[in-house]
């Protein structure tokens, strides 16, 4: 019977491999993707969404690590790593969105950051919901934990879509920075989330 369940174990490790691994990938070629739409758009939702996704692949390799066994300590330590992180993006979205808003800039439209956002959410929300499930039953707060991480990055995703999507259909060039602002917040609330269990 407990051999049953090690195998049971050893395939849920191997798909929450899988699924950090797939995670890591996609964002890897996001920030690549994604500095390009920016910096062509001079999008500053575009851009902290590329740092969002540098902070995703951080919290994959946290997560890597510790399904490989390694200490509580060390991941406390990564934890708080990623916090940091978190903290940072709050910070420059603060900064960029409000300096966007004073000034006036108008964002151009950006096709690139539309389709790869819009595909960016849909990945994550299945990846989310497949961290959550293997998380659950493996019984693995880390797993849990970067699950959500996944799922905030998808629903950045969306929100950074409608944003792009106001500004190329209504000329709202204003709805940029707004979704600027929405990220600050979802920064905010994870390094609470972070630091209020570490």
């Amino acid at each position: 019977m407990s051999d049953v369940k090690e195998i049971f174990r050893e395939s849920l490790l191997r798909r929450g491999f899988v699924l950090e691994y797939v995670t890591l990938g996609w964002n890897v070629v996001g920030i690549v993707v994604l500095a390009v739409a920016a910096v062509a758009a001079r999008s500053v939702a575009l851009a902290g969404f590329g740092l969002d996704s540098l902070i995703e692949i951080g919290a994959s390799t946290v997560v890597i690590w510790e399904l490989s066994g390694t200490g509580e300590d060390r991941q406390r330590r990564a934890l708080r790593l990623i916090g940091v992180g978190f903290a940072l993006l709050a910070v420059y979205l603060l900064v960029q969105s409000t300096w966007v808003l004073i000034s006036g800039f108008r964002p151009h439209h950006s096709p690139l950051g539309i389709a790869w956002t819009a595909v960016t959410a849909v990945v994550m929300f299945v990846l989310a919901f497949g961290k959550a499930r293997t998380g659950a039953a493996l019984d693995n707060p880390v797993l849990k934990t970067e699950g959500r991480v996944t799922l905030i990055d998808g629903l950045l995703a969306a929100a950074v879509l409608l944003g792009l999507v106001l500004n190329a259909l209504a000329g709202l060039w204003w709805a940029d920075p707004a979704v600027g602002y929405v990220l600050v917040y979802y920064a905010v609330r994870e390094v609470n989330e972070i630091f209020g269990h570490h």
